[in-house]
């Protein structure tokens, strides 16, 4: 594991899968990948001396704006992870991190690159304060943030609505970006057994863009389509601004996950 402070970009912690963050077949569900890559990285900007009461104070806040997820290999419940983040670097308004969760034995059984955006109390864009590159110094990004684009929806496209509910929000009152992927599974396995195979699939490759925030009791509208080796999936407001827009595939020689699998590879059981 790799032991906060030392080395400034990088920061580790581990963790074990929880009965509760599993679905029925017993495997870690993929929002869980993107939780514990968000608690690592405060972890580490805690270790670094740039806590929440930090950012409160100079009225700043992170939030993600993209994420990519490769996931490679099964974790079942009870699996032990060592979860590292480590900071890629900046731009004016974002900053980009890496988290990798590795089996107790050293395998990658997935990794999560995600773009963070700074906000100000007002929810607007705001330039990162020179502290933060002090503390994690990080090169200058040149490539652009993650972006998803996506067709108009098919005709045919599975459509569902429903509201925010109320467990589903964070802290900054507003629905927290794992859950985002909870929708994104839940979408796409409703559209018929080929989808849901897909979702099952190792490995898998996600690709997410966060447009606007969902608030509490916001109703949302979500289509999901067939798409190359995948599947896409459109969030939106009944009045059509965009929440979220994903992609979910499969990768070549993916391989189908069992039921009930949850002493799966990278269980320790």
């Amino acid at each position: 594991m790799t032991e906060g402070g030392s080395d400034e970009l990088r920061y580790g912690s581990g963790y074990r899968v929880r009965f509760d963050e599993a679905g029925p077949d017993g495997l870690l569900r993929i929002s869980g990948l993107l939780r514990y890559a968000q608690d690592v990285a405060w972890q580490h900007a805690d270790a670094r001396g740039l806590d929440r009461a930090w950012h409160s104070a100079r009225d700043l806040a992170w939030v993600v704006r993209a994420a990519e997820i490769e996931v490679l290999e099964p974790v079942g419940t009870g699996a032990e992870l060592d979860v590292t983040t480590a900071v890629l670097g900046y731009q004016r308004i974002w900053a980009r991190r890496r988290a990798e969760c590795r089996t107790a034995d050293g395998r990658l059984a997935a990794w999560i690159q995600t773009d963070w955006v700074m906000i100000d109390g007002g929810g607007r864009l705001t330039r990162v304060p020179a502290a933060i590159p002090e503390r994690f110094p990080g090169r200058l990004l040149s490539e652009p943030l993650l972006r998803v684009t996506l067709p108009e929806p098919p005709e045919d496209a599975l459509v569902s609505r429903f509201r925010v509910r109320p467990h589903e929000l964070d802290p900054m009152n507003h629905v927290n970006n794992a859950v985002y992927v909870d929708w994104l599974e839940d979408t796409v396995s409703a559209a018929g057994s080929g989808a849901g195979r897909v979702v099952a699939r190792r490995p898998l490759h996600l690709r997410l863009e966060y447009a606007a925030a969902a608030g509490p009791d916001t109703e949302i509208e979500a289509r999901a389509w067939a798409q190359d080796s995948g599947w896409a999936c459109r969030l939106s407001t009944p009045r059509g601004g965009d929440l979220f827009r994903a992609t979910i595939a499969a990768r070549p020689g993916s391989e189908a996950m069992p039921v009930s699998a949850g002493r799966a590879a990278g269980s320790g059981r």
